[in-house]
């Protein structure tokens, strides 16, 4: 049993897990319900299993298991990403949404959950309003896994993000993360939760007037006094970029349309991540986007497609991270006979 959690990504690799049975029947609603220890702890079997992916796609830690997917709305790599990994633990993912099942409408998310239970191992879910997210998991017998919720955050793409953070500084120690534009949105505050759960200083730049909801301050400058991180707040991008080992934005707009999409357009293009801004970054500096991205709105080509950019190995990233924790939550009941299985197969049983 190791002595304590990895700090570096080369430990990770080379350290044993920590027993993760722990993990087994827990929902992941949000990263505040895991400790720093336990997110490392994930992230750790993140690094294992994607190293062994390398040899081997097929890795059959849960053979005969079903992750149902229910989706309110569209998706690329949550979906994909979900799917893909499922398969390659030897299970199955089940696609499911509005207008091919009862819900929402016809059947209670109550009913849905209990039945969803019943015929899965687990269910990942991408609902408009946090409050289905919660009551979904109330009435689950099974691990629910949150999906993205529209109104709060998006945990399991700001694991990963913290995944490729990892892999490209080596070391959570001494970092800071400058988070550009949309600092409202529930992608931004997932970041900056699961960055100042980890010890990652974060600024979020943003319209003085469209800034972080004072709910997310309150956590992440909680999360800060245990870990050491700091929240900073400014209107000014080349403020924020100073300094900054990794600049993140988002997307400006996704369901709105007409005027409110061209008022956002305008409310947001100061803080569009461009050469012109990257100039004044650190030497080194990193961009992030969990894409979908509007190219030319939030980002530019050079940047998106440049030597500093690490938004598509994030979203190869979504799907060794989410292995990892439907793999933690769903657990294991045997020691797999393939030799090369059995560091994870045991860290699982105990």
């Amino acid at each position: 049993m190791p002595e304590a959690v990895p700090r570096t990504i080369t430990e990770a690799a080379l350290a044993p897990l920590a027993p993760l049975a722990k993990f087994r029947g827990r929902h992941y609603l949000t990263d505040q319900d895991y400790t720093r220890e336990e997110l490392l702890e994930l992230l750790q079997l993140a690094v294992k299993l994607k190293a062994l992916w390398r040899d081997k796609t097929l890795t059959p830690f849960l053979p005969g298991r079903t992750l149902a997917m229910l989706f309110e709305h569209p998706s690329t790599r949550t979906r994909v990403s979900f799917e893909a990994g499922m398969t390659e633990l030897g299970g199955h993912a089940q696609y499911l949404r509005p207008g091919e099942i009862h819900l929402p409408g016809r059947e209670s998310i109550k009913d849905t959950s209990i039945v969803l239970s019943r015929l899965t191992s687990a269910i990942m879910a991408r609902t408009a309003y946090h409050s289905s997210l919660v009551e979904l998991a109330r009435w689950a017998a099974v691990p629910v896994v949150n999906g993205l919720t529209d109104d709060y955050d998006h945990l399991i793409q700001s694991l990963t993000d913290a995944l490729t953070i990892w892999e490209t500084a080596g070391s959570f120690d001494g970092l800071k993360l400058a988070f550009l534009g949309k600092v409202s949105d529930a992608m931004a505050s997932s970041v900056a939760l699961t960055c100042s759960r980890l010890g990652i200083d974060v600024v979020m730049a943003g319209p003085a007037d469209h800034q972080m909801a004072p709910e997310m301050q309150r956590l992440v400058r909680a999360n800060g006094e245990q870990s050491g991180a700091t929240l900073t707040l400014t209107d000014d991008p080349v403020e924020a970029v100073a300094g900054a080992d990794f600049i993140y934005t988002v997307l400006w707009w996704w369901l709105e349309e007409g005027e409110e999409r061209e008022e956002l357009r305008r409310t947001y293009r100061p803080f569009q991540v461009n050469g012109k801004l990257w100039a004044q970054a650190k030497p080194g500096a990193r961009f992030m986007d969990c894409l979908p991205a509007v190219r030319g709105e939030e980002a530019t080509d050079e940047i998106m497609d440049g030597p500093m950019s690490l938004c598509f190995d994030q979203s190869e990233n979504r799907k060794h991270l989410q292995k990892a924790v439907l793999l933690a939550l769903i657990g294991s009941d045997r020691l797999p006979d393939d030799p090369d299985m059995q560091e994870i197969g045991r860290a699982l049983l105990v």
